[in-house]
């Protein structure tokens, strides 16, 4: 409870919980939407004083959050523009793990993450809740590995086939970093947690159950206990597997509340495959939203009926992108309440 209007770290009390309630599977009166990007690399008014380089101009999409994570552990990292994180010296051999420093450093080493997360929970002043994120062990393996982007993820994956002791090694590092990473987000303010594993799909379902699963449900599982141990309140969390349609069932049986899913995947189909103990996030396409903001609308609705009204949060398939109209982004938004809405009056 937040008495007095104020609640932990004496935070302005919660105006909007849709989103909440829609992740820990209660009913809502319309369906919540949020949408991922950073401002960084989306909205022109920040687009232009990126020369400004602070956090909030530069750690909000799923590649900052995974540059932050092993800059903390060692890592030299360069953010090269429209390229995203790239790594000078990537891992090539088993003897490179040495070189990372121990992960429960990570989180004394993010304490401004920690800042800014808490100065923005206050600047949102209850209107919304605030969300963190963190790049699941696979994914930050991969960028450790590939020095950056890769179109095939071959060298992480040679990494699987060919040592897999070692890359075990390291997911164990990794995961024992973003425990206290997500942990220490939560005490800072976010109200719920996205753990995204964007490269799920190059993996297919073999190298995912012994890679990248059992490290995604370690996670959800820990954080979760260490939430307790500190009498903290539980959080929603939230797994986002882009391209990982092949372990739907899985995803949803790995200690989530949520499982956001991308625009390959059919609503309806994921429904029936997930059952009804897990809330859905997802799908429209992204470059939808380069449509007409009247096309975006029976987009939506087509989308909205797909999914049904509860257990629900309305997004994206995958982040927005540097040159999509704010305006566009506001009719999918503006869509999503109306239908919403009257989907529940039917």
């Amino acid at each position: 409870m937040e008495a007095n209007g104020l609640g932990l770290k004496g935070f302005p009390e919660l105006k909007n919980d849709t989103f909440l309630r829609a992740a820990w599977g209660e009913e809502t009166d319309y369906t919540p939407v949020w949408c991922m990007r950073q401002a960084g690399r989306y909205l022109p008014e920040f687009r232009e004083t990126r020369a400004a380089q602070d956090f909030f101009s530069t750690c909000r999409s799923p590649e900052a959050c995974c540059e932050l994570t092993l800059q903390a552990l060692g890592m030299e990292v360069t953010m090269v523009p429209g390229k995203g994180p790239s790594f000078p010296e990537p891992l090539r051999e088993e003897r490179d793990l040495e070189r990372l420093r121990d992960p429960a450093v990570v989180a004394s080493e993010l304490g401004y993450v920690f800042q800014a997360i808490t100065l923005t929970r206050r600047r949102l002043a209850g209107r919304v809740p605030l969300i963190g994120f963190a790049g699941a062990p696979w994914t930050l393996m991969a960028y450790m590995v590939e020095g950056g982007g890769s179109s095939t993820m071959a060298q992480a994956k040679r990494w699987l086939y060919q040592r897999p002791q070692a890359s075990h090694q390291l997911l164990r590092i990794l995961t024992d970093a973003l425990i206290p990473y997500l942990v220490g987000q939560v005490v800072a303010g976010a109200q719920a947690l996205q753990l995204f594993e964007s490269h799920a799909g190059h993996l297919g379902p073999h190298l995912f159950n012994i890679f990248a699963l059992p490290y995604i449900r370690d996670v959800a599982k820990r954080v979760k206990a260490r939430l307790l141990e500190a009498g903290l309140a539980p959080v929603p969390m939230i797994i986002f597997a882009k391209d990982g349609h092949f372990a739907l069932e899985e995803l949803a049986q790995a200690g989530y509340e949520v499982v956001g899913l991308d625009w390959t995947v059919a609503p309806k189909k994921a429904r029936e495959r997930v059952g009804k103990t897990v809330t859905l996030q997802g799908n429209l396409d992204p470059c939808a939203l380069y449509a007409s903001e009247e096309e975006i609308g029976q987009l939506v609705k087509q989308m909205l009926d797909d999914f049904g009204p509860q257990r629900y949060i309305a997004n994206l398939g995958h982040g927005l992108y540097p040159d999509m109209d704010p305006e566009h982004v506001g009719a999918f938004v503006d869509a999503v309440h109306r239908h919403s809405r009257l989907l529940r009056q039917n």
